[in-house]
């Protein structure tokens, strides 16, 4: 199987980034895996940017009249639920959670 052809990336970094990034062996290899898992990780609306467009605002109001957004009871991470479905569970766990879990906007 042929090598893909590779290129060089170059980013500005603070001075403590670049402290950390002294001790490990393979720094290229870690960027890599850090960026390809940062945008395995991107969320699938906005790319990343934080900031929808007015259409995707469009959509974006349409689902959420069926769907929340609520905290996991069990990790405590924010997710989406729908109104429609009784929720799967994505936590094996034989415990009961130390908390309620919370909705979008909802104190403690």
């Amino acid at each position: 199987m042929p090598q893909q052809k590779q290129s060089i990336v170059t980013f500005k970094a603070e001075e403590s980034l670049v402290d950390a990034l002294q001790g490990i062996p393979n720094r290229s290899a870690f960027i890599r895996s850090a960026v390809l898992a940062a945008l395995d990780s991107t969320c699938p609306l906005c790319g990343g940017t934080g900031i929808l467009s007015q259409e995707q605002k469009k959509h974006w109001d349409a689902f959420a009249m069926d769907h929340a957004v609520a905290e996991c009871g069990t990790c405590h991470e924010w997710h989406l639920v729908c109104s429609q479905q009784s929720p799967k569970p994505a936590h094996e766990t034989s415990r009961k959670p130390n908390r309620k879990p919370r909705k979008r906007g909802e104190q403690r």
